[in-house]
This record gives C-alpha cells, structure tokens and sequence, in this order.
C-alpha cells in the first residue's frame, strides 16, 4: 500500500515538472529571432488569417497580407477624368401626312426644328497601366463620347490622353498617354481564380485619391444584364465584396501577388452606391480584347454557330416547352445554322454542350466568354452530350459573315448602333416595303450627335431608300454627312423623324 502511495507520488510529480517545462518552453523562454517578427512583436498568423508561412528548399515564406499587393497596384491605377462639351441638338422631327407620301414621291415641306442644347457634362473613372509607354486599359463607359480625357498618376502629374479603340460589347477601352517609363500591372490569370479568394479594388472612387479595399471573390461568371441591349454584348463577371463605388469603373483588381485578374466595372445596388456586391472584367477576357482593339482597331469576335437560351432567364413553364432543366451542367442547343462553325464539326439540335477546350461551360456566361478568347480561324474542341453518350468535335469557328477572315471596320460601326433588317412578315405589318430597325446603342456618332432611340426604323438614307442593312451600308459609304429619316413603330407612324449625321466628325469613335 505504502509502495502504490509513493508510485503515484512520483508520477504525479514528474508530470508536474514535464508541464512546467512545456508551459515555459510555450510561453515563458526568451523569445528569438523568427520569419513572423517585427521588433519584437510575434504573430504566427496575421489578423486576416491566413495560414503561417510554407517552408521551401528550407526557406519560411512568411504569411501574406494586403500591403505587398497595395504597394504593386497603387502606381499602376490612374484617375481618369472626362469632359462632353454642350451640344446642339434638332428636335429631329419632321410632320408628314402620311407614310404614303414618303415612298410615292410626294414633295415634301422643309420645317425648320427648334434647336436645343445639351449642357456640358463632366465625370470621372479609373484605368490601369499595362505597358510603360503609356497604355491604359479602362470601361468604355468612362471614356464613352468624351470630347476630353485627361489621366493623373498617383504622384499627381496629369496628362491629355486619346482614346485608341474602344468595344462597348466587353465594355472595355484603350486609351494612350504621352509618357514612358511609367509602372504598370501583370497580368495574372482568371481561370485561377478561385471562390472564397482574397482581392483587392484599387481605383479612384468619389473622386478620392488611389483607394484600395480588400474582399473575396464570391462568384465567378456572373451574368447582370446591364449589355443585354447590345446584341454580341458579353458579360462573364468575378463578383467580389471588395467595396467598389462611383469611379471604381475602369480600376484593377488584383490578387494578393498584385498581378491584375480584372477590370471593375459595375456594382448591384438599389442606391448608386456600394451595397455589398462589385463586378469585374475578367482579365483572360480583357487581354484577348485589347490586343485585338491595338492590333486591328476592332475586336476580332469568333462564333460557334448555334442558337439557345439561356435558363436562368426562363420560367418554369418556358423551360419545360423546351425541354430544359434549369439545374442543366450544360448549354443545350436550340438550333444550328448552317454555315456556321458548330454544323460544320456536326453538333445538331437538342445536343447539350458541356465544355470548350476541355473547360466546363454549364452557363450561358461561361460559355460566352470561352468562346470570346477566340478569334475566326481558331480550332477549339467541343465535348457535348447526344442521347446521354458523350462526344467530342473539332470546330474552326468563325466571324458573323459565316468565314474566318479578319473583320474590319465598316461606316456602321462608327454609327455605333445594332443594325437589323426588317423581316418581311414585320414590315408588312407596318404596311412599308422594308427597312432597318436600330435595335441597340452604345458608343458612336449617333449616340453623339442625335438624340434617336432604339426601335427606330429608318427608311431612307439621304435620298435612297433603305429595305436592308446592306443597302444602308452601301448609302453610307463615302459620305461626308447624311440625314437618316425614318418612325417609331410605338408613334403609330404619324411621324416621320430625322437624324443628321456629320460622317466626317469621328473624334470619339474608335479606329
């Protein structure tokens, strides 16, 4: 018994003394020298939480935090500041009896319109600096019909800047300072960009110097909507709650090595101001389109050649007279038109597409930017699922004409608009021969110079008369100006309006 006494006596004791030497070991010896230290602060893990430092070949990479990041993206984010300068406009309308009229020839009076104003308008954004001779990649909506852009770096030198391409279905645009040596960003990957990933926003907001706020990505190819007038707009976003406000548009977002991984470009609020939820560009989408944008003026846009919806724009009931289930991993096709690129490599209707070049396309967004990295004449491959076998095809896309040679810019697009010929079904219902309806737009001399909205049919073109997008084309070529006349079909035809056009002004249309 006095044995068992002593036994434990002793285990309890030499328990006692390994805990004490644990406990100062922890907590009590001096402390040395580490990878984590500053002065003599010790902090194995920083307040943002990440995991301690890897070691590598021996070497301890010490935990990452935001200032490296800053420090990288701060210099390489101008502020952008742009004036539109008053502008007269002509009420643009023109009384006539009837549409008659207008296509039998009858003379027509000549009233003179009242003459209004626009005032001058003035506004803000951000750009990021991704070559050191002066090339900034901003939003096309900041730079959008602007008479006058200048850019201040963060050390407050300031210089005029010209606008060098623009792409208002990506919402991007090239603009060019005279300046060297100057910092500029990296451009990172984001295929790598992962759900749940620290970023940063790095902009000028509300007219502040260079601001940077930190959040993580919390989606990626968010569609929003706000292109859906534009017909070849795309729209893939990373959705992040990094704080992002009025004059954010155009700034970097960047990752934690301080390599760019998006343009921001919108916010979702009910206010105008930042709710919770910012959106930006992509920059594997960015890269393709500005390179296209230096190279020929214009973005080279492939296209696969299929017709579909996208479900999450549907209704129930929609969805089940297709076919489609909402919870689809993949984009079913619709229709294949044939001589596009998709019934060339033999994809039919009713196939489900599930991935491009071996990524997951199980959204419509997904698929659209996918496709958007390419130009005519590229192969990619399409895996796609037929009576629940999986295949696989080779497809050469091509442009919108149904070939795959370089697209250039036509008298169109520096009108700016999406342009459609009437069917023929319509314009009989209209009780006219044909026309082109303006079914969309953005930046260009129509937006700059007048006042026409979308759905605005035009019939004549000076003084040819218009049934086709072609026929309008071809009366638009070589001319210096030209007036546009045409109705709206929610006028009940009562009006005939007008649209002078000044062909030869081309300050803010892309070249």
């Amino acid at each position: 018994m006095k044995f068992k006494q002593v036994a434990a006596t002793v285990l309890i004791s030499a328990a006692t003394a390994f805990a004490s030497i644990f406990v100062y070991n922890k907590y009590f010896q001096p402390k040395r020298e580490g990878p984590y230290q500053n002065g003599s602060d010790y902090t194995p893990v920083n307040y943002t939480h990440y995991m301690p430092g890897t070691v590598s070949n021996g070497n301890i990479t010490p935990p990452t935090d935001f200032q490296q990041a800053a420090r990288i993206g701060t210099p390489a984010v101008v502020h952008i500041k742009t004036k539109i300068n008053p502008r007269q406009l002509d009420n643009n309308l023109q009384k006539r009896r009837s549409l008659l009229e207008e296509f039998f020839g009858d003379q027509l009076d000549d009233e003179g319109g009242r003459k209004y104003y626009s005032p001058a308008q003035m506004a803000s954004g951000s750009g990021v600096l991704i070559a050191d001779d002066g090339y900034i990649v901003t939003n096309n909506h900041v730079v959008d019909d602007a008479d006058e852009i200048s850019v201040t770096l963060s050390n407050n030198k300031s210089f005029t800047a010209k606008v060098v391409a623009t792409d208002p279905n990506t919402d991007l645009a090239v603009i060019k300072i005279n300046a060297r040596g100057l910092p500029y960003l990296l451009y990172g990957n984001s295929d790598d960009v992962q759900v749940g990933q620290w970023v940063l926003a790095v902009g000028y907001p509300l007219n502040l110097e260079t601001t940077v706020t930190a959040g993580i990505v919390s989606a990626k190819s968010r569609s929003i909507g706000i292109n859906r007038s534009r017909r070849s707009a795309i729209e893939s976003f990373i959705q992040t709650d990094a704080a992002v406000n009025q004059g954010n548009s155009g700034g970097a977002l960047i990752n934690t090595a301080g390599e760019l991984i998006g343009i921001n470009s919108a916010i979702a609020s009910p206010t105008g101001a930042y709710a919770g939820y910012s959106y930006a560009i992509p920059v594997n989408l960015v890269k393709k389109v500005v390179n296209d944008l230096m190279r020929f003026g214009n973005v080279q846009r492939a296209y696969l050649g299929i017709e579909y919806n996208d479900p999450s724009r549907l209704t129930d009931r929609e969805l089940k007279d297709m076919n489609i289930s909402r919870d689809m991993e993949g984009i079913k096709v619709l229709g294949v038109p044939a001589t596009g690129a998709a019934a060339a490599a033999g994809i039919k209707e009713g196939d489900i597409i599930t991935k491009i070049n071996g990524v997951a396309t199980s959204s419509v967004p997904e698929l659209m930017e996918q496709i958007s990295r390419y130009k005519p004449g590229d192969k990619v491959s399409i895996n796609y699922m037929r009576n629940n076998k999986e295949y696989t095809a080779s497809a050469v896309l091509k442009n919108l004409d149904g070939n795959t040679g370089i697209v250039k810019m036509s008298v169109l697009d520096y009108l700016g608009a999406d342009f459609n010929t009437l069917r023929k079904d319509a314009a009989y219902d209209m009780g006219i021969e044909g026309g082109v309806i303006v079914s969309g737009i953005s930046s260009g001399l129509i937006k700059k110079q007048t006042s026409m909205k979308p759905s605005f049919v035009i019939l004549k073109a000076g003084s040819v008369k218009i049934r086709t997008v072609e026929e309008l084309k071809s009366a638009l070529h070589g001319k210096k100006a030209v007036r546009l006349e045409g109705f709206y079909p929610t006028d009940r035809y009562s009006n005939i309006y007008y649209y002078d056009l000044d062909m030869g002004s081309t300050g803010s249309v892309a070249f």
